[in-house]
């Protein structure tokens, strides 16, 4: 072995006393037990170590949809109840991430964390699980993640003097600033004390010292969307099909390498809120729109990379057995290290005339010495030509050859023993070709080994069969394979010559390994410029195939011509573009039309955009002006929800509870109808009422609805804008019917459409006698509804002062106008003020 002495980093784990309930696709893991909560017995699932790894640079969603991520949660007793610990790790990625916060009674931090970890298993301590006795915790947990393994261990693992000292044993020495923020952090450490004594256990490796990345994540520096907002905006999942790329992440995805599209889900689940390191991000996509042969050198270098955290996390992992998959293992990782490391140069020569700073930080960090140190230590026994390739058989060959002629005498004849065998395996195919005249091949699997195959009609064979002396025949089309008793004999010499030269291969590649290790750090560093930099060349390629304009940030939200950029990747064209305008004096819109008119698609667009630049992304607009949002809220969709036994009211009424319990000054909340699953009044006063609550905090708020009453809510808060979608109505050619023209183009005002829910009936096929029925029945409600309410003199002149104010202060704050144009816009918001105060002939016309 390697890495130093494999016992001073764990204990024993054989007396870590386990339990594991439901159980979870995903990692190719055998189950050997499952018990369930309820019984005493320590029973636990034995996972197959996490050795080698398929390599693949594709930028495909489902290369990281398999869940592998291992979550450790702890909350605090008594008057600490609330404040919450967890600890979580990659099984492909040897990060742990460390978050302490106190969440509210909805624990809504908790779910939203773990929604976008998506984690394989969960572990809790067994007294948060006591049958009779669980905590609201531990049941909304198990509420929301019904599909995932839940493994209680005893409360004595979660223990934070010993999560600090592994911190300290493991904790990579490039990193350890982490102490000075988790050293108080006891929930946090705790948890860390238990996933790292479960996942050492449950992976029969432990953790080489110093070599992980530990990171405290506290929950204030990205922006906060809840699972059900991410659901409704279709971020990163499309509510129809699971497997359609019809999501945020399918417009921008173009990613090259599995690390680039895990960091683009991650922002597009926790956009960033500050403004400096969107800005930096901003600065490096619009250098590489500007550069082109930056854009296609950069490009081509990051397209080579494989996935480099998961290369890490096999590195840092010490066997507790060595087998000859283990083996086997090593010498795969050691060429895939030298691939990368080879990549260094190429991609320093990239970035070497960049000016963005960004761009020129990765430069100078890719300066350090160790990439070449561990290059030039690995070429001195690896041969120069070993390549990572594509192919069973030509990566055996790599792995046979990795090590140079001469460094071994007793590997050289290994060698060449092999060499023979397959020399002899070609010959005696040829020579069976030849002695029964049939096209044969020498062909290769992994499953099979060697065999043989032929392309040929069966008219072609005696009596159309193939000799009796060829066993284990398959035929698809007109390509037989097979192979023959003295074949399979020679396939186990192979085999056996293989396992011999693995071994050799391996002693010296592990002493190789422990020469590099002290240097294998500056990999972190390396993984993260690349998947990054790949995100960044996302965005960028995403921009070229759209006309997307760079964002920049004020207190307004004002998007000029902006339109909805998954919309335009189903449709393949640009949608209907339409205007935003919000600022701190006009925070509150309220948007009406009839149904299908676009409000539902307008309101998604806005969250889609703000998330957009709050990644460092271009955003799908002529201009666009964003004020950082703290969280995102939206409620969407009106579906029941049989699993909690919730109506369509009581879902409503549940996420508006969410809402409002959670939102603040800084949030962007999106209401698209409200109150629809109960009768119009009741249905009106809890929007009412739901709007002035709403109407209290500076958050910007997008309300879409049906009930024209809430419109008038303007005349008392100034703060309020109506808008509406426009239709047009158009007669068909025989003039007898009208129909309904969506414009999807939104103007100011509350919609003057009247039935319209009764024309989108007659559309239907709903029977005629019914649709004049219901016409009938509606004039006579209508009449017995009070008269709309007007807006006195008086609420006019307060409503144009507090208009003019906000617009003063908001120029005071972000114009860059010149003294001249000043002047001029100012002489014009006077002019509007003085149009819309009421005038004393107004006011006695009025009377």
């Amino acid at each position: 072995s390697y890495f130093g002495d494999k016992s001073s980093c764990v204990e024993n784990a054989d007396t870590l006393n386990l339990t594991s309930s439901s159980s979870m696709r995903g990692l190719d893991s055998s189950y050997i037990g499952k018990t369930p909560l309820s019984s005493g017995r320590s029973g636990c699932r034995n996972y197959t170590p996490l050795m080698g790894y398929s390599a693949t640079s594709s930028s495909s969603v489902s290369a990281h949809t398999v869940a592998t991520v291992i979550v450790a949660i702890i909350e605090g007793r008594g008057l600490a109840r609330g404040e919450v610990g967890m600890a979580s790790i990659d099984l492909k990625n040897p990060e742990i991430i460390l978050s302490q916060f106190a969440d509210n009674t909805t624990y809504a931090k908790v779910i939203t964390k773990l929604k976008i970890l998506t984690p394989l298993e969960i572990i809790m301590s067994n007294t948060a699980c006591d049958v009779g006795n669980t905590t609201k915790l531990f049941s909304l947990i198990t509420e929301h993640f019904k599909n995932v393994t839940f493994t209680t261990v005893q409360r004595k693992y979660f223990n934070e003097t010993k999560g600090l000292e592994y911190i300290e044993q493991l904790c990579a020495s490039e990193f350890c600033t982490v102490f000075m923020e988790v050293q108080s952090k006891y929930y946090c450490l705790a948890a860390a004390a238990a996933l790292l004594k479960y996942v050492e256990f449950m992976q029969n490796a432990v953790y080489a010292p110093k070599s992980l990345k530990v990171r405290f994540q506290g929950s204030e520096k990205t922006a906060m969307i809840d699972s059900s907002s991410a659901q409704n905006l279709e971020l990163v999942i499309n509510s129809r099909d699971p497997r359609n790329g019809h999501t945020l992440l399918g417009v921008l995805n173009y990613t090259k390498t599995p690390g680039g599209s895990r960091k683009l889900r991650s922002n597009i689940l926790e956009p960033l809120v500050d403004a400096e390191t969107i800005n930096t991000r901003l600065d490096c996509v619009q250098e590489l729109l500007q550069d082109e042969e930056l854009f296609f050198g950069l490009q081509a270098v990051i397209s080579k990379f494989l996935d480099t955290e998961q290369l890490l996390s096999v590195l840092v992992q010490i066997p507790k057995q060595d087998t000859v998959k283990t083996a086997e293992s090593k010498i795969t990782n050691i060429i895939y290290l030298k691939h990368t490391l080879e990549l260094v140069e190429p991609l320093k020569a990239a970035l070497r005339s960049c000016n963005a700073q960004l761009l020129r930080a990765y430069y100078n960090s890719l300066e350090d010495t160790r990439f070449g140190i561990m290059l030039e230590k690995i070429t001195t026994v690896i041969n120069d030509d070993t390549r990572y390739t594509k192919g069973c058989l030509s990566m055996r060959t790599q792995k046979c050859y990795a090590v140079k002629p001469n460094v071994s005498e007793f590997l050289d004849i290994a060698r060449r023993t092999y060499t023979e065998i397959v020399d002899d395996i070609a010959g005696m195919i040829m020579q069976l070709a030849e002695k029964y005249s049939l096209p044969m091949k020498t062909s290769f699997s992994s499953a099979r080994g060697f065999f043989i195959q032929m392309n040929a009609d069966c008219s072609i064979l005696p009596n159309g069969q193939l000799p009796s002396e060829f066993t284990k025949i398959t035929k698809m089309k007109n390509t037989y394979s097979f192979t023959s008793p003295d074949l399979i004999k020679m396939n186990e010499r192979c085999q056996e010559s293989l396992r011999e030269i693995y071994h050799m291969t391996y002693l010296i590649v592990c002493k190789l390994l422990n020469e590099i290790y002290e240097h294998i750090h500056c990999l972190y560093k390396l993984s993260d410029i690349v998947s990054m930099l790949d995100m960044l060349l996302s965005f960028a390629h995403a921009c070229t195939l759209s006309d997307y304009v760079r964002p920049e940030f004020t207190d307004t939200l004002a998007i000029k011509q902006g339109w909805h950029p998954i919309l335009e990747k189903i449709a393949m064209e640009k949608p209907v573009a339409n205007n935003t305008y919000l600022t701190e004096g006009n925070n509150f819109v309220i948007i009406t039309g009839p149904n299908m008119s676009g409000k539902s698609t307008y309101l998604k667009q806005i969250a889609l955009c703000q998330i957009m630049a709050q990644i460092g992304s271009y955003v799908p607009a002529e201009y666009g002006s964003f004020r950082i949002a703290e969280q995102i809220f939206t409620r969407i969709g009106m579906d029941d929800d049989i699993e909690t036994n919730s109506s369509t009211f009581m879902k409503e009424m549940k996420e508006m509870a969410y809402i409002i319990q959670n939102a603040n000054d800084k949030s962007l909340i999106i209401i698209d109808e409200l109150g629809r699953g109960t009768s119009p009044e009741e249905g009106i006063g809890i929007c009412y009422a739901a709007c002035e609550y709403l109407l209290n905090l500076k958050a910007f708020t997008l309300f879409a609805t049906h009930f024209l009453e809430l419109c008038h809510i303007d005349s008392l808060y100034p703060n309020v804008e109506n808008y509406h979608f426009e239709v047009q109505h158009v007669r068909s050619s025989a003039g007898n019917k009208e129909k309904i023209a969506y414009t999807y183009t939104l103007s100011k005002g509350y919609t003057e459409e009247k039935n319209y829910g009764l024309k989108a009936a007659e559309v239907s096929s709903l029977p005629s006698s019914i649709i004049l029925d219901a016409k009938e029945i509606k004039n006579h409600i209508a009449e017995q509804i009070l008269q709309r309410q007007k807006c006195t003199p008086e609420m006019m002149k307060q409503r144009a002062t507090y208009q003019l104010a906000m617009r003063l202060v908001q120029t005071a704050r972000n114009s860059r106008l010149d003294p001249d144009s000043l002047r001029v816009y100012l002489k014009g918001l006077k002019k509007k003020y003085e149009a819309s105060c009421p005038t004393p002939e107004k006011n006695y016309e009025q009377q």
